[in-house]
């Protein structure tokens, strides 16, 4: 009889201690799924349950067949028509990501909805009547929603067969390669800039030529222009070159600069590419062609580092292992007129440079918010909201929505955060320290920033 209840006790402890450990192990799944903000549920609703840990062997086999053989070997047939089946039914709506990647180069229709009736299926939502690769991804950027295993061999595949000279940029790194998307050309490989031959891509601009303010009668007084002040020189880079370049390489008051600009971001940078650690050249800056949501992808053509260009570092390659950042100086958004009557010593690039070209992309083509997907916009300001962004020595981010703080210094009031203090400079406005120095400030839109900078803080007047 006692060993009847000493067995019977230790079958309870047993249970008691299994019950526990399955709801300790529940509370634990429960902590490590992340709680999406009220706005992004009210916009996209609720996300699928994701599974974790390795592909099963058939789902793999499917994952290979659909995406990498169909990129490198056999295009798209019928085995990959059922290798697609199977991967609609397997509910992990972790292979939505390579879908979406798929679909950004898929031009034949019964292509582009088949995939596209796959990715709703494992995001559970109704497939909508437009924008499917745009809605797809916004989802899954905006659910947060893991990437699959071996996830980037197999993006890699996709976008290397779509564009040679890819391959040493899809490398492993400091870099969220589920946010990477095809902005729409080809990459910038070129060792030197030559304007006089046609480029089948942005073309970035070296050493460019520039002119006084007065030879630069192309320019209207209301052009926008973004000024630079380095050591004592001033100089104006039209938006008007800039929008045809996003990106130049120059040197003002001794340093080196490299200079991108973000037409869908609304963000021009200026960052010193010299008195680098010791071993590291001057980077040369390009664009790649690609994006992460929304916002340029910029590298460096000698070692094919790429940079976080909205934060200036390096987050692959040489440079990275170098662990190299980027200072940056401020750049002034603001008219020509404006900026050549403070700074009537200034020097601006030669209409030339411009390639006969003029766009205005910010009044035209993205007029009406991001053109690419950027999933979750932080909703306190609108998304195409002009804001001044710094990060003050602390390390903290802040914005400041320009169109308030533009009327606040106009009436002479001070503002101030941190050792941030906000000044008028010829129309524009720059960030300075407490001893008057430049901190390296710029102007964005909301969206940008905010995603970017997330947790920013934000002063609105």
């Amino acid at each position: 009889m006692t060993l009847a209840i000493s067995s019977l006790s230790r079958i309870f402890i047993i249970a008691s201690l299994l019950a526990l450990s399955l709801v300790w192990i529940d509370a634990l799944r429960a902590q490590e799924a992340p709680q999406l903000p009220d706005h992004v549920i009210e916009k996209f609703g609720k996300p699928p349950s994701v599974p974790k840990g390795p592909l099963s062997d058939e789902l793999r086999s499917a994952v290979q067949v659909a995406f990498v053989d169909s990129a490198t070997q056999s295009g798209w047939g019928s085995d990959q028509d059922k290798a697609l089946a199977e991967i609609a039914a397997s509910k992990d709506a972790r292979i939505a990501w390579i879908i979406s990647d798929l679909m950004r180069f898929t031009s034949g229709r019964r292509l582009h909805e088949a995939l596209a009736d796959a990715a709703f299926k494992l995001l559970d939502r109704k497939r909508p009547a437009a924008d499917h690769w745009g809605a797809v991804t916004d989802h899954l950027i905006a659910w947060n929603i893991p990437a699959p295993p071996d996830y980037l061999r197999v993006k890699r595949a996709i976008f290397t067969e779509t564009i040679p000279g890819w391959e040493k940029i899809f490398v492993e790194g400091d870099i969220d390669w589920r946010l990477v998307s095809w902005g729409g050309v080809p990459i910038d490989d070129r060792k030197y800039d030559t304007t006089d031959e046609r480029c089948n891509c942005i073309p970035a601009a070296d050493n460019p030529e520039v002119s006084s303010a007065e030879e630069a009668k192309w320019l209207k007084d209301d052009d926008i222009v973004f000024g630079i002040h380095v050591n004592g020189e001033y100089r104006a880079y039209p938006r008007r070159i800039m929008e045809v370049r996003e990106m130049v390489n120059d040197t003002l008051g001794g340093r080196h600069l490299g200079i991108p600009y973000c037409t869908l971001c609304g963000a021009a940078q200026a960052y010193f590419t010299d008195r680098l650690p010791d071993g590291v050249e001057r980077p040369i800056l390009r664009t790649t062609g690609l994006l992460i949501r929304s916002n340029k992808v910029m590298y460096d053509v000698n070692t094919f580092s790429v940079f976080d260009t909205f934060l200036g570092n390096a987050v692959t390659g040489p440079l990275a292992e170098k662990k190299l950042q980027l200072k940056q100086a401020s750049v002034v958004t603001t008219d020509w007129g404006t900026w050549k009557k403070a700074h009537p010593e200034t020097t601006v690039l030669v209409e030339a440079l411009a390639l006969g070209r003029d766009f205005d992309f910010r009044n035209g083509r993205d007029a009406k918010g991001p053109i690419f997907p950027v999933g979750d916009v932080d909703p306190r300001l609108p998304v195409q909201e002009d804001i001044i962004g710094v990060v003050t020595a602390s390390g903290k981010p802040v914005a400041f929505q320009r169109s308030k703080a533009f009327v606040a210094l106009k009436k002479g009031e001070e503002i101030v955060f941190e050792n941030v203090r906000l000044q008028l400079d010829a129309g524009g406005i720059r960030a300075v320290d407490a001893d008057g120095s430049d901190i390296g400030s710029h102007q964005a839109f909301w969206f940008a920033w905010s995603q970017f900078h997330p947790g920013t803080e934000l002063w609105s007047g």
